[in-house]
């Protein structure tokens, strides 16, 4: 609900939107008061009558309408526009004779006159009601509605703003800027010319048109542009090469837009029928005549033709000027300069007269000599008549050269504003008495004086201009420095320019924000541009003549000024600027300009009085009105321009004399209530009020007028104040300068935002339809406003800490800005001095804080209490005043330091000093000092509100708070007051002279450290949050650190956790030598898990550990990578590789790649190894000492030679045994790598073998000395048996590997420690995981999440081991090996990774596969040992665990395939043997190493058993039965034979462990005797003759590839206690079935 709704209850109805008409300013008159049923909310005025937008979004008129033609004469009540009704209008807009309105939806209904096509409707007969015209962007496509926000209606035309912020236009004349000259335009059309651009508002004039647009961000104006302007073929940008300079100017604007001369084909351009001549008064005939305006097509065309001959004079006048130049009107110029010289005395710049008549006598001459070249060579280019001192022509550069080469010499500011003034002569002289519809058909002696006297007008003013230090604009600095730039012609540029271009230029900063920031775009933006085109006969385009345009053009002069809206009356144009100002121009017949230089063609300040501030303007056709503040906050009405006096009923006339010279007050304005918007039309006016309901009207006016007031404040300092000082800020040092460049920015940022919210309050103010205090932007984006003042009270607090304002006023530069800056400081004082002056200055922002909380609780006393608008507002109260109080405090502490500073010993000030450094207190009064100190030292303590400070003679420590400790010591014992203070690297204790200084010091420090250590958050908690200040800082905190004392750590940083002077958490270390550490501390010493690089300087490389850390030193599991390219993963003891580890030396690609895996002791290769010499294709598996082969050990090569024995120094050395790939062996004596010394015996593959001395290296030709022998035939072979007997035992293989584990779950030794301690080591490890990898939560998965959530429970097992408890700890196994993050998980992953890399690769030698197999079960043994210790109730291998008594042995044979195989027993139960618990948790990750192992084995038997299986599968499936001896009669089926039986035994390679195999073998069994039953429909007992043929048939068919590797598989790793149960039976037959099939023979 609306605020004015919810405020009129309470009051009394009827107080809102009440409008007031009149006409002229004398004292008699009254305004009249229109009453309506509904408040109004905006209203439009024409020539002779008015549009009226009421609540409820309907239309009333009143006044004169012709169009209506059933309204009987005039009618005196307003009337209600009807065909609109039904349609909710939220904006109306009227012409002179012509009216439209914008619908909720976007669209506009127009009637009136229609003549010139100004209502959109074909067909010139006027519009008596309203109708839409249809607005429709056509690109292409088909055609898509425009939404419209605004109108804007002229005489003739009529502009609408789109939501797209783009301009629209129809109707007849250049003033709409459409690319045409067939008028009228029926049809609304879209500008082009602004497309692209943030157009904010549009105003139409009679003959003219107005656009406030947005600046283009910084980036799009920075776009390359072209180089010829488009219309008239001039170079957009000239560069002109002097003698020591280049200048560069970018000034170019078209005079014309379009060519005039197309505007006769079939075009009428009208220009009003009273723009005759610049001086005189218009003719009396009156614009709205119908009869005048039948006539102003004639006429329009006279114009034309006018114009066109008026360029020709033009070009004949400019050929010979140059005779002129000496004595001509340059010489009348001097009286007009020195008649405004005593204007300009509060310049700082002391001889101006001087400079005045130097820059005169260089004009002059540099005029008459260029006039006479340009006479030669025939230069008729129109020089620029903008306000901007930006010239095109050669005519200004010669000139330009001149002023510019002196530049250096007068300052930057005097060298502009006279150039400017200069170049207005030279133009002026230039232009011809003809110019262009300029003085109509008079003599060229009239024109002349005009000529001359607008000359003086202009030089007028930049003389008021340059007199004041505020009035100089960014403009004409920016103007210089661009014509200063030097692209692409250094060759050519003096030295002595350059130098002057070098130096540093602190006054080119710029003091206007340039990007809005993302956070503030809620607030209407400053950074605007007037638009202007249409005709220009009056002078009211503002481009500094009277041409026409037929395209929007840029008026230069506005650019930084900050116009924030724009209104057009008949023949003058009016902007209003952010700072209250306005600038009009245009025509000035009536002195509706509001000042007397008539005329005027380019804008100029509106004369008004100190201290009364505009903000809302309407422009009739020759008078404004405007809309201020004054004295107090209710609104004031100033008028300008024609005095109206009734004469007869009806027909208005003007007396002579009847005008204003400058606006004056109209008496009767504080009769009308708060005033909330102006509007004026014709000769009339009208102000829309409000009534004060509960002061609720009056503070919001009040706020606004507070708001506006302090930002014109704000403006004055920026420009009169902040600017100069910027220029002195070169010599404050470089300590101080950008201190003040920063205070600048912040103070300009201020500003900027307080200008953007006054605007935006205004506009708040003029809404009358929604007045909802939430949403005023001070409440709803309150932060932006706190933010902006912190950080300026910050800035100037820095500034003046480091004693900024004194230096800026050492030498006393500031000359007569003393004057200014008591009037800006608003200080009663006249003997303050300057600095104190500029403290208060640049404090008096923070004094606003309390204005807006003052102004907030205001408005909110307009509620009840209990209303959300009072919520808020109070809400915005508190924060505001809150704050304002902090930057008292902030202030306060400011002041205490900068006279602190003023006291201290100058050495040491330079050291300590700092911006942002503050006093909190210091010991000078010998409050506190040191115990144990000398009897002579002098110990002063300073706390600063970043660190305490301890000084001494000369000397001084700084202890950072955020590292600082401070606790009480007690009084009980000694007696004295005491505080122990703890820093990182040292400790001491400070005594104080009584119990109370010691609670105030500790109480100090602990508050500073506090602060320190909440930073920005400490800060906010001030802002009238609930934030309690605590006793004490944590002692565990997080902070940066210099170490400067510790040999370790010396002048390294630590950033990170801290405990108690300690760094103890997460935290990162980097040494000067670029050594860092990041990871965990714990008690100061690198501990828990942490990256650790260490720069090698030589390979200019780093080295880099990731991995656990002990004491300060590397300790358990860790990956380091080396420089070298080498990487070791493994385990770590005091900085060394020590446990088991893998190092992988070099790519694959690189000079030697190796890889090892084993036993480390003290960074040496010791214990049992694998070693893959990648580069030699060998792999030794062995023991190992200090870096070298020693003991057992066995080779492998990629050649297929194995080797076994012993090694001595790395070498091959003693007893061994030589296979190589042929199955030629050696077993003998070996004193090299492959090199035979001594007594052995060599066997050929045959059974042949040598025996006696053999000598030389394998391979190459052995020396041998012995007897040869055959073996008789009877003779057994020669034991093989021994292979692997020489090698490393299995269970001596991967001891670090097991220790380990064993170490992780908390033991000394294997089985040596406590259960319940192992159980909790278990638990910490898990959930330490868990909690490092929430941070990166993409590394589990939910599953996995899930596992590790339900291994954190101990499994509990008290009493005897029952099969259900022993099933619950096989499923705790099994999950348990699943995750790497339980102990056992991770002995798991390890041995897998340890067996994959010794048996693949080379590695997979079919003679290794023995090992293999022991190694496995090696492993189970010792896995089972931990299992044994985790479940103590768990019994030894081969025990029984007794079952459920219910259930039978023969169910429990034939079990279904998804159990574990059950094995039989005498009685119900099950055997416990670390096969059954283990395997299924360990075969399937080592499967496909073991399985190829066997492959290779098996190869040859294989090859024979799937040549058979081939052949035998060719016969079909009865002769094949018949073959194998099955009985035809009783177990043939009729179809497949067979079927499933066959598909279940395929499923054996599908499984891994010899139970699961055992299991499908079981199955296959069954499958076969359900198909027999099924066929003999009877009881039937196997016997193995019987079931043997029929199996092997299965067999066959199942075709299986690899089944001796399966039967061996099984062989070797089935449960010992299957053996001799029914599985092992079956397994039996299997195994019979595949010798059968290797040896049958076909007959």
């Amino acid at each position: 609900m609306d605020c004015n709704q919810r405020l009129t209850r309470r009051g009394q109805g009827g107080t809102r939107g009440l409008l007031h008409l009149w006409k002229g300013y004398s004292c008699s008159v009254t305004p009249e008061k229109l009453l309506l049923s509904r408040p109004v909310l905006q209203a439009a005025l024409g020539t002779r009558h008015g549009v009226l937008l009421v609540e409820g979004g309907q239309v009333y008129s009143f006044g004169e309408m012709p169009w209506k033609k059933a309204l009987p004469g005039n009618p005196v009540e307003p009337v209600l526009e009807a065909e609109l009704s039904s349609q909710r209008v939220v904006f109306v807009a009227a012409g002179s004779f012509h009216n439209g309105a914008v619908t909720e939806d976007g669209v506009v209904h127009m009637w009136g006159e229609n003549a010139s096509g100004q209502c959109g409707m074909a067909g010139a007969g006027p519009v008596p009601d309203p109708r839409p015209v249809e607005l429709a962007e056509r690109d292409g496509g088909p055609p898509q509605p425009v939404w419209v926000l605004e109108l804007a209606c002229g005489e003739q035309h009529t502009l609408a703003l789109s939501g797209q912020r783009e301009v629209w236009a129809w109707g007849s004349g250049c003033q709409l800027g459409l690319l045409t000259s067939v008028f009228p335009v029926w049809r609304p059309q879209k500008v082009e010319h602004l497309a692209g651009r943030h157009v904010l508002q549009v105003a139409c004039g009679a003959f003219h048109s107005l656009a406030l647009v947005q600046c283009l961000p910084p980036e799009a104006a920075r776009r390359p542009p072209q180089d010829k302007c488009g219309q008239c073929n001039q170079l957009l940008y000239t560069m002109t090469d002097k003698e020591d300079h280049v200048i560069i100017s970018d000034s170019h604007y078209c005079p014309l837009g379009v060519e005039l001369a197309d505007a006769k084909q079939g075009a009428t351009v009208p220009e009003p029928p009273d723009s005759g001549q610049l001086s005189a008064p218009p003719p009396t005939a009156p614009a709205e005549d119908p009869q005048s305006m039948e006539e102003a097509p004639k006429q329009a065309e006279e114009d034309v033709e006018e114009e066109e001959v008026g360029d020709g004079k033009a070009g004949e006048e400019l050929q010979g000027p140059a005779e002129d130049a000496p004595g001509g009107e340059l010489h009348a110029a001097p009286p007009t300069e020195s008649r405004h010289a005593p204007a300009s005395r509060s310049s700082p710049y002391p001889d101006e007269q001087a400079v005045q008549a130097y820059l005169k006598r260089l004009s002059d001459h540099a005029l008459a000599e260029h006039a006479g070249k340009s006479q030669r060579k025939g230069d008729p280019a129109p020089p620029d008549l903008t306000s901007m001192p930006q010239p095109t022509t050669t005519v200004g550069s010669a000139l330009n050269s001149l002023v510019v080469s002196c530049a250096s010499a007068v300052g930057e500011r005097v060298a502009s504003t006279y150039e400017a003034l200069s170049l207005k002569k030279v133009m002026g002289y230039y232009y011809p008495s003809g110019v262009p519809g300029g003085g109509g058909p008079g003599s060229g002696e009239g024109a002349k004086e005009t000529r001359e006297e607008r000359m003086r007008m202009e030089e007028s003013m930049q003389g008021k201009k340059s007199s004041s230090l505020g009035d100089i604009r960014e403009g004409e600095a920016e103007g210089l420095s661009r014509r200063l730039s030097l692209p692409g012609l250094l060759s050519q540029v003096s030295p002595r320019l350059l130098r002057k271009m070098g130096r540093s230029r602190v006054p080119a900063m710029a003091l206007t924000p340039a990007a809005i920031p993302e956070s503030e775009q809620h607030l209407p933006s400053l950074h605007t541009e007037v638009w202007s085109w249409g005709r220009g006969k009056e002078g009211q385009l503002g481009h500094g003549d009277i041409l026409p345009r037929l395209q929007p053009l840029c008026i230069k002069s506005l650019g930084s000024k900050e116009v924030v809206q724009v209104a057009a009356g008949a023949h003058h144009s009016l902007a209003l600027t952010a700072q209250s100002q306005v600038y009009s121009w245009g025509c000035n017949t009536s002195g509706q300009l509001g000042h007397m230089d008539s005329p005027s063609t380019v804008p100029r300040l509106t004369k008004m009085s100190e201290g009364i501030r505009v903000w809302d303007v309407a422009a009739g056709q020759q008078h404004t009105v405007l809309l201020a503040d004054g004295d107090c906050f209710q609104p004031i009405l100033y008028y300008s321009g024609r005095q109206v006096r009734e004469g007869t009923p009806g027909s208005p006339q003007a007396e002579s004399g009847g005008y204003t010279q400058q606006p004056v007050l109209l008496p009767f304005c504080m009769n009308l209530g708060y005033v909330s918007s102006v509007f004026a039309g014709g000769q009339s006016c009208l102000a829309l009020a409000d009534q004060n309901v509960m002061g609720f009207i009056a503070s919001l006016h009040e706020l606004a007028a507070a708001e506006r007031k302090f930002y014109c404040r704000l403006s004055n300092v920026k420009g009169q104040i902040l600017r100069p000082l910027l220029s002195l800020a070169a010599s404050l040092g470089s300590a101080s300068t950008p201190l003040f460049q920063a205070l600048a920015a912040h103070f300009s940022r201020l500003c900027h935002l307080t200008g953007r919210h006054a605007t935006s309050l205004t506009a708040f103010l003029r809404c009358s339809c929604n007045r909802d205090v939430r949403g005023l932007a001070m409440l709803e984006h309150a932060a932006v406003f706190l933010d902006a003042y912190k950080e300026y009270c910050s800035s100037v607090g820095n500034f003046l800490v480091m004693g900024g304002f004194q230096a800026l006023l050492k030498p006393s530069a500031f000359g007569k800005g003393l004057e200014a800056l008591q009037r800006l400081a608003e200080s009663g004082e006249e003997s303050s001095p300057p600095n104190d002056l500029l403290v208060t200055l640049f404090y008096m922002p923070m004094r606003h804080l309390h204005e807006y909380g003052r102004l907030l609780l205001k408005l909110a006393t307009c509620f009840e209490v209990s209303s959300l608008e009072y919520q808020k507002l109070q809400d915005g109260c508190s924060k505001y005043e809150a704050l304002a109080l902090h930057l008292k405090r902030k202030r306060k502490e400011a002041e205490y330091t900068c006279h602190f500073w003023k006291s201290f010993p100058g050495k040491m000030t330079d050291s300590l000093r700092k911006p942002t450094r503050r006093l909190v207190c210091e010991s000078s009064n010998k409050a506190l000092t040191l115990q144990n100190a000398g009897r002579f030292s002098v110990n002063w303590f300073i706390l600063f509100n970043d660190a305490l400070v301890h000084a001494q003679f000369s000397t001084h420590h700084v202890f950072p708070l955020a590292t600082l400790w401070v606790e009480p010591i007690s009084e009980e014992n000694s007696n004295l007051y005491g505080l122990k203070v703890t820093s990182p690297e040292e400790t001491f204790t400070l005594l104080s002279s009584s119990p109370m200084e010691k609670a105030k010091w500790l109480r100090a420090i602990n508050q500073a450290v506090d602060q320190a250590l909440g930073g920005a958050a400490a800060e906010v908690g001030v802002l009238g949050s609930s934030t309690v200040q605590r006793p004490e800082p944590p002692i565990s905190r997080t902070a940066s650190y210099t170490f400067y004392k510790d040999s370790r750590l010396k002048e390294a940083i630590y950033e990170g956790r801290w405990l108690a002077g300690k760094p103890h958490g997460r935290g990162l270390l980097k040494w000067p030598d670029d050594r860092t550490y990041t990871g965990t501390f714990k008690n100061g010493l690198e501990d828990g898990f942490g990256d650790y690089v260490v720069p090698n300087k030589n390979l200019n490389k780093n080295d880099q550990y990731q991995g656990h850390w002990k004491e300060g030193r590397m300790h358990g599991f860790g990956v380091y990578r080396y420089a070298t390219g080498e990487v070791y993963e493994g385990s770590f003891q005091d900085h060394m590789r020590h446990g088991h580890g893998m190092l992988r030396s070099g790519k694959l690609n690189s000079s030697s790649p190796s890889v090892f895996i084993g036993q480390w002791v003290q960074d040496k290769k010791t214990g049992y190894g694998v070693f893959d010499d990648i580069t030699r294709g060998e792999k030794f598996m062995g023991m190992w000492q200090d870096d070298q082969r020693q003991g057992n050990g066995l080779v492998v090569t990629q050649f297929g030679l194995y080797y076994e024995g012993t090694f001595a120094s790395n070498k091959m050395s003693g007893t061994g045994t030589l296979l190589s790939e042929d199955d030629t062996t050696f077993q003998g004596e070996f004193s090299e790598d492959w090199t035979l010394n001594g007594k052995g015996t060599l066997t050929m593959p045959n059974g042949d073998y040598f025996e006696g001395t053999f000598n030389g290296e394998w391979g190459t030709g052995l020396k041998v000395t012995g007897t040869y022998y055959k073996p008789n035939l009877y003779d057994g072979d020669k034991d093989k048996s021994r292979l692997g007997s020489m090698a490393v035992r299995p269970e001596e293989k991967w001891c670090a590997v097991f220790e380990e584990c064993w170490t992780r779950l908390g033991c000394d030794a294997p089985g040596r420690g406590e259960n319940s301690k192992a159980w909790e080591n278990i638990a910490v490890a898990l959930t330490t995981s868990r909690r490092q990898h929430k941070d990166s939560p993409e590394l589990l998965s939910r599953s996995h999440n899930k596992t590790l959530e339900s291994l954190e429970f101990i499994p509990q097992h008290v009493g005897p081991l029952t099969l259900v408890k022993y099933n619950s700890v096989q499923r705790y196994l099994i999950k348990a090996c699943d995750t790497p993050l339980h102990p056992l998980g991770r002995l798991i992953e390890t041995l897998v990774a340890v067996y994959r890399m010794t048996y693949v690769g080379v590695g997979a030698n079919r003679r290794l596969l023995q090992q293999a197999v022991g190694e496995i079960k090696s492993y189970l043994s010792r896995i089972f040992q931990l299992v044994r210790f985790l479940f103590p109730d768990l019994p030894e291998e081969g025990a029984v665990i007794p079952g459920p008594a219910s259930e039978s042995p023969e169910k429990r044979v034939l079990s279904s395939p998804n159990e574990a195989p059950q094995l039989e027993s005498p009685q119900p139960g099950r055997v416990v043997s670390s096969s059954a618990l283990l395997l299924p948790v360990l075969l399937p990750r080592l499967y496909p190493p073991l399985f190829t192992l066997y492959a290779l084995e098996k190869e040859r038997e294989e090859d024979v058993y799937w040549e058979c299986v081939l052949r035998l599968n060719k016969q079909p499936d009865l002769a094949l039965l018949a073959f194998l001896g099955v009985q035809r009669e009783r177990f043939q089926p009729k179809d497949a034979c067979f079927a499933s039986a066959v598909e279940t035994l395929q499923q054996i390679s599908t499984t891994f462990t010899p139970s699961d195999k055992l299991q499908v073998i079981q199955q296959t069994f069954e499958e076969i005797t359900q198909e027999v039953l099924a066929l003999l429909k009877e009881d039937f007992l196997w016997s193995m003759d019987d079931l043997f043929p029929v199996f092997l048939y299965v067999v066959l068919r199942a075709r299986i590839r690899n089944l001796g590797s399966e039967v061996s598989l099984i062989e070797d790793l089935m449960d010992p206690c299957v053996q001799h149960g029914e599985h092992g039976i079956m397994f039996t037959t299997l195994k019979a079935c595949y010798y059968q099939i290797q040896h049958e023979k076909i007959t």
